[in-house]
């Protein structure tokens, strides 16, 4: 089924059912900026399986950019801590992957999709680091 692109952020939160804002996890803004890039990749695969190379591209971001969602949902399902601070490692380590894997698409999308994209996962980056740091000190709850 083929989904209609987000237009931006805010367009995107306002199209979130209830039932997945009542979760805790909704709470973090990096949960939501990593939910908001795996729809814009869901989307975004519709060019990349145009293409053997853009197919092989999709199959491997599919995993990296659904895990790092995930694996934030697993840490808080864990609870808070030095456990959590490994998923929430194990996130980051997806977003760069992801990234990365936008990096290799440039020739199959368009130029402002993989700068946005890039600069999303940039983004998620930025905000799981101190998260991270806290978790791992003891400090974050």
């Amino acid at each position: 089924m083929k989904r209609e692109r987000p237009q931006n952020f805010e367009q995107w939160l306002a199209s979130i059912p209830t039932y997945m804002k009542r979760d805790p996890v909704w709470k973090s803004i990096f949960y939501q900026k990593a939910m908001f890039l795996y729809e814009l990749f869901w989307c975004d695969c519709e060019e990349l399986m145009t293409d053997l190379r853009g197919r092989s591209i999709a199959r491997q971001a599919t995993d990296s950019c659904g895990s790092i969602s995930a694996n934030m949902e697993e840490g808080l399902g864990r609870g808070f801590g030095r456990d959590y601070a490994r998923f929430l490692t194990i996130a980051l380590g997806s977003a760069k992957e992801t990234r990365g894997w936008y990096a290799r698409s440039r020739f199959l999308l368009a130029p402002q999709v993989v700068e946005h994209r890039i600069q999303l996962c940039d983004e998620i980056i930025g905000m799981l680091l101190p998260v991270i740091k806290d978790q791992r000190r003891g400090k974050g709850s």
